[in-house]
C-alpha cells in the first residue's frame, strides 16, 4: 500500500514580510501533490510540545493562499531553539522522530535563516544515521541576506525596500530646519551589511554608510562628518547595528549593558550603535544629533514589500516540496542569478550542511574605497530585488 504523502513545515527565527509567502508556496505545492500539509506551531520547539495545525484545511482556497502571501510575520509562529549535536546527544532527536511518525511526515521543511539551516542539517544527518525515509529540506529566509549558497535571501528585498523608502523620508524630515544636524539611522545586520547598504538606494542617498565589514575608526568618522557639515546643513548616516571598532568590539556595547545571548550564542538584543555615535558626534562637534532605530519595522512592514521578493519566496517554498517528493534530502533551495538586466533567477539546490552557521558578507570590492559607502556593483545587485520605491520626491533643497 502506498504511503500517504505528508509535508510538515515550520518557520523559525525572526519574521519577515515574505516568510509567509514561502509558507503559501509550500501549502499550494503540497495540495497540488495530493499531500496532507501539517504545520509546526512555534517551530521545532512548539512541535516538540505537541503543537501543530492542519494547513491544507486552514488554507483551502486560492484566495486564502493569496492572502497568506501578503501577510507579515510568521503565521505559524516561531522559535529560537538550538538542536544538539546528533552524534553526541540523541534524546531530542528520538523525541522529534517519534513526533514525525505520529503526524506521518514524509517530508520536513523548515523556513528560516542560518540557525534554521543548522536545524535541517542536523535532522538530515540524524535521519540518515537511523535509516529514516523522511526528506529534510531548508527554505531560506532572512532580512540580513547573509546565507551562503544563494544569490540572495527571501525577506531581504522587502526589508531593503522599507529601509530605502524610510531613509528618503527621514532625510526630508531632517532637512526642514536651517541648522546643522546629523542623523544616525540604525539598521539591522548583526554580521553582514547587506540591509544597511540598501539605504543607498534612497533618492536622498545617505552621506555615509557604515557596514560591519569595515572596522569603524571614530576619529575618522567625526572628521568626515565635520567636512560634510561645511558643505551642507543636514548629514544622514546609515549605520549597521553590528558595526565594530578596529579591535573587533561592537559599537553598540558602548551604549548599553550586555543583554545576554540567545540559544545560538548571538546577542539577544543588538542595538545602540546610533545612540552612541550620536552622543559622540554631539560632544565632538556641538551639532544637533539624532539617533533613529528602525527596529522591528524593517522585518514586518508588509506595505513596503517587494513584489520580486514575495514571488521568489513563494517559488522557493513550492520548489522545496517538489524536490523533497523527488527524493532530495539534506538540501536548501536557493536562488541563482542568471542576469541583472533583464533580471532573471532560477532555483537551485545546495547542501544545507555547507550553509549552516556560515555568514555571507558584502564583498570588499562592492564597498567604496573609503569604506563608508556603496559601490556601483552592489547598487546593481540590489536594485532588481527592491524594485521601484513607493514614492518619487523632488530633490532636497
Amino acid at each position: 500500500m502506498a504511503v500517504e504523502k505528508c509535508v510538515l513545515v515550520g518557520q523559525s527565527g525572526g519574521p519577515t514580510a515574505a516568510i509567509n509567502s514561502s509558507l503559501a508556496g509550500v501549502i499550494a505545492a503540497g495540495i497540488f501533490e495530493g499531500a496532507r500539509v501539517e504545520g509546526m506551531r512555534y517551530g521545532i520547539q512548539g512541535f516538540l510540545d505537541g503543537c501543530h495545525v492542519r494547513l491544507d484545511e486552514a488554507f483551502m482556497s486560492r484566495v486564502d493562499i493569496d492572502l497568506l502571501r501578503q501577510t507579515p510575520a510568521s503565521w505559524l509562529g516561531s522559535c529560537r531553539y538550538k538542536l544538539p549535536d546528533p552524534t553526541r546527544d540523541t534524546e531530542v532527536f528520538e523525541r522529534l522522530f517519534e513526533r514525525f511518525d505520529e503526524v506521518g511526515a514524509t517530508a520536513v521543511l523548515y523556513i528560516g535563516g542560518n540557525d534554521s539551516m543548522d536545524t535541517i542539517a542536523k535532522l538530515a544527518a540524524y535521519g540518515s544515521s537511523v535509516g529514516s525515509d523522511i526528506r529534510f529540506i531548508g527554505v531560506p529566509k532572512t532580512i540580513d541576506n547573509d546565507l551562503v549558497g544563494t544569490d540572495h535571501t527571501p525577506g531581504y528585498g522587502s526589508a531593503a525596500r522599507f529601509v530605502a523608502t524610510t531613509m528618503n523620508e527621514l532625510a526630508y524630515d531632517a532637512d526642514v530646519y536651517n541648522l546643522k544636524s546629523i542623523s544616525f539611522v540604525e539598521i539591522m545586520g548583526r554580521d553582514a551589511g547587506w540591509l544597511t547598504a540598501s539605504s543607498a538606494l534612497a533618492l536622498a542617498t545617505p552621506d555615509l554608510v557604515l557596514l560591519p565589514e569595515v572596522p569603524l575608526d571614530e576619529d575618522v568618522l567625526v572628521e568626515r562628518i565635520a567636512g560634510i557639515c561645511e558643505r551642507k546643513n543636514t548629514v544622514m548616516v546609515a549605520v549597521s547595528e553590528g558595526v565594530r571598532t578596529p579591535d573587533g568590539a561592537l559599537i553598540c556595547e558602548r551604549a548599553s549593558s550586555q543583554a545576554g545571548v540567545d540559544e545560538f550564542g548571538h546577542l539577544a538584543a543588538l542595538s545602540g550603535a546610533s545612540r552612541y555615535l550620536a552622543a559622540l558626534t554631539k560632544q565632538r562637534l556641538g551639532c544637533k544629533t539624532r539617533a533613529i532605530e528602525l527596529s522591528t519595522l524593517q522585518r514586518c512592514a508588509s506595505y513596503a514589500a517587494s513584489r520580486v521578493d514575495l514571488d521568489e519566496a513563494y517559488d522557493l517554498g513550492h520548489a522545496a516540496v517538489e524536490v523533497a517528493f523527488a527524493g532530495e534530502t539534506g538540501k536548501m533551495c536557493a536562488l541563482e542569478r542568471v542576469s541583472d538586466s533583464p533580471y532573471e533567477v532560477r532555483t537551485a539546490l545546495v547542501d544545507v550542511a555547507s550553509v549552516a552557521n556560515q555568514v555571507r558578507n558584502v564583498p570588499s570590492e562592492w564597498i567604496s574605497a573609503d569604506g563608508m559607502g556603496v559601490g556601483d556593483e552592489l547598487m546593481a545587485y540590489m536594485r532588481p530585488l527592491v524594485g521601484d520605491l513607493p514614492a518619487q520626491m523632488a530633490p532636497l533643497s
